[in-house]
């Protein structure tokens, strides 16, 4: 997976990599795709949800730059691999997911695997998480149609947001930077994402 499916597309963070090689993504798929764990492509979980292909969760974290004293606020939660793998890399994850059985399979799974620093709640992610903001790094697994402004404002001062958006599954992928109170943002790639529940349906 990381020598065929991340270096080749450029995903070269020599600790990113490292992280994509340890944590087992078959631990966080059901047990009938479980042959397909390393595949190059998203996976169902249940609840009409997806485990995103390993290449998009490798550059998104990449994309982050993250450090090892960062707090990280992860909005969809899934099957909980994407916060395992930023758990390795950074001090705090605080992950929100809108449906309960996914969240609590998520939970059991960390636990499992030993994960101590990440930190899960039941809710509406659009809302983000203001009790324990603001964050370093804000990644977001589920595409909304534009920006939670809630989300912008539990961004630190030089802090970095990764968040897909648009219309059901076409989707862009930006890459927005906190500087001196302006977002600074970069359009990464088309990406196909599920549509981000609760709040920001009504939007």
């Amino acid at each position: 997976m990381v020598q065929e499916q991340l270096m080749p597309r450029g995903v070269h963070d020599a600790r990113v990599l490292a992280v994509m090689s340890k944590v087992p993504r078959e631990e966080f798929v059901p047990q009938d795709v479980r042959a397909q764990s390393y595949s190059d492509g998203p996976l169902p979980i249940g609840q009409g949800q997806t485990i995103s292909q390993p290449y998009i969760v490798a550059l998104m974290t990449e994309q982050l730059r993250l450090e090892p004293s960062d707090r990280v606020l992860e909005i969809g939660t899934g099957s909980g691999y994407q916060a395992a793998v930023l758990a390795e890399l950074v001090a705090d994850v605080y992950t929100i997911e809108i449906i309960e059985p996914l969240l609590k399979n998520a939970e059991a799974t960390l636990a499992r695997l030993g994960y101590k620093n990440v930190h899960v709640k039941a809710g509406d992610g659009y809302k983000g998480w203001p009790e324990q903001a603001p964050f370093d790094a804000i990644i977001v697994t589920c595409a909304p149609d534009r920006v939670p402004q809630s989300l912008t404002e539990q961004l630190k001062a030089d802090g970095r947001m990764i968040i897909p958006v648009g219309e059901r599954f076409a989707q862009e992928l930006y890459l927005l930077e906190k500087k001196k109170g302006q977002l600074k943002e970069s359009a990464m790639l088309p990406v196909r994402f599920v549509p981000m529940m609760g709040e920001a349906e009504k939007k």
